[in-house]
């Protein structure tokens, strides 16, 4: 196929109200001559809510129904302001969250990982629907599409992995024939399907990897990243000062970058893009004419320093409980453990008795994961900390952000990157032995 596609993505802050959708239609009207294939994420906070009614279904404390409700009448609150009364796209979204309500009409499933997917997808599908039905009244012609008919994964819910040969397949048999037709597509960033058509996602903020997967089926020109920030930054501009744009990029750069924590791409969304030369623009939908930041394997690799920070992390200090050496043998069943746990492990350490981990604290995974090597192992977790990653480091810069924090581990890689787990000073982390059984 001529590489005629071009894949856009446009992230929950670009659709986080009325105002948010009409500019994203704004931007797109300078495109409407061009083949798209659109990724639209949950609009602003819904799948943080969406995780709310997860919760409360699983604690069966009556409250997931209220907690629906609200997010429902956002959604007819933001649509009220685009569509008239009337218009079919109400039933459509409606549609769209009776899957959940039939989920809440039955007992909590025993795999929390399953009814999570079941429940956070209708977020996507609700924000795609709104969005097609507007463009369409706005007179930009699209197509919508279900992206679990495309994406298939394994079946580990909430972290899926992509089946390539058999995605590849679904994209060649449905988008491209859809591609010969007036018009962009919409779809949903974050969510695949199982075999037996079971939705699934993808990991947490994985819309942008749902844009690479495209990308890679379609053999797109190139790819957009559509975000509230100029392009891809030195640092975050919440926590620096005098952070710098980067106008070009390496592939191998932004690999490492993103592994490292920073936020303005999805991990996984790189590889893919890079097996098929596929350019990659990070842009601003606040400053849709900016240059913003092109990543490609045509660049240099000089750079400045750049510092990515990741919150919420927790830091399992693991040792034998015979006070034997840590050997080859333990190493290798923690990796396997890890592995089944699909522990996103962000730095690692080990001496002669004792092996670090430093991993990100979502849900109850670092707890479940101590408590099933406990009978092994014993485990110290250290909550509530950071882990600062520093690519093209200077001293001083390291010297600055290491006052007022605590380094519990430290690690350097070539003489690029420095990673260091901290906390603060005045700070008392809250410290648990996990017993065994």
């Amino acid at each position: 196929m001529k590489k005629t596609v071009s894949v856009f993505k446009f992230g929950g802050a670009s659709l986080k109200d009325p105002a948010a959708i009409k500019n994203v239609a704004n931007i797109l009207r300078s495109y409407e001559k061009e083949k798209l294939v659109i990724i639209v994420s949950a609009m602003g906070k819904t799948t943080n809510a969406l995780e709310k009614v997860v919760e409360a279904h699983a604690a069966r404390n009556g409250k997931a129904f209220d907690i629906l409700n609200e997010i429902k009448a956002q959604h007819y609150r933001i649509m009220d302001e685009l569509f008239d009364k009337k218009d079919e796209a109400y039933a459509l979204v409606n549609d769209a969250f009776v899957e959940i309500e039939w989920v809440l009409e039955e007992e909590p499933h025993e795999n929390y990982d399953y009814m999570y997917d079941q429940i956070v997808c209708v977020g996507e599908l609700a924000s795609s629907k709104i969005v097609h039905a507007y463009l369409n009244l706005a007179g930009l012609p699209s197509q919508w599409l279900d992206a679990r008919d495309v994406i298939q994964t394994d079946d580990i819910f909430r972290e899926g992995w992509v089946q390539w040969e058999e995605t590849m397949e679904r994209a060649e048999r449905i988008v491209k024939p859809m591609l010969e037709q007036p018009g962009f597509i919409i779809t949903q960033g974050f969510i695949g399907s199982t075999s037996e058509n079971f939705t699934t996602t993808l990991g947490r903020e994985g819309s942008d990897y749902t844009a690479a997967i495209f990308s890679f089926c379609l053999d797109a020109q190139d790819m957009t990243i559509w975000k509230d920030v100029p392009g891809v930054l030195t640092a975050d501009p919440r926590l620096f000062e005098n952070v710098a744009k980067l106008d070009r990029l390496s592939y191998k750069e932004a690999i490492e970058m993103t592994y490292y924590g920073a936020k303005v791409i999805h991990p996984k969304t790189i590889k893919p893009l890079q097996n098929k030369s596929i350019p990659l623009y990070v842009k601003s939908f606040v400053n849709p004419e900016g240059e913003g930041t092109l990543i490609s394997s045509e660049v240099d690799d000089t750079y400045p320093p750049m510092v990515a920070v990741e919150p919420n992390q927790v830091l399992l200090q693991i040792s034998t409980r015979d006070f034997s050496f840590v050997a080859e043998h333990h190493i290798s069943y923690l990796f396997n453990i890890i592995a089944e746990f699909r522990l996103q492990v962000n730095m690692m350490q080990n001496s002669a008795i004792s092996f670090s981990l430093c991993i990100n604290d979502v849900d109850d995974k670092a707890d479940r994961f101590a408590q099933r090597i406990s009978d092994k192992f014993k485990v110290m977790l250290d909550r509530g900390l950071e882990l600062i990653t520093v690519r093209h480091y200077q001293e001083d810069l390291l010297n600055n952000l290491r006052r007022g924090k605590i380094v519990l581990l430290e690690e350097r890689i070539k003489d690029t990157t420095v990673q260091m787990v901290v906390k603060d000073v005045p700070q008392i982390r809250r410290r648990q032995n996990v017993a065994a059984n």
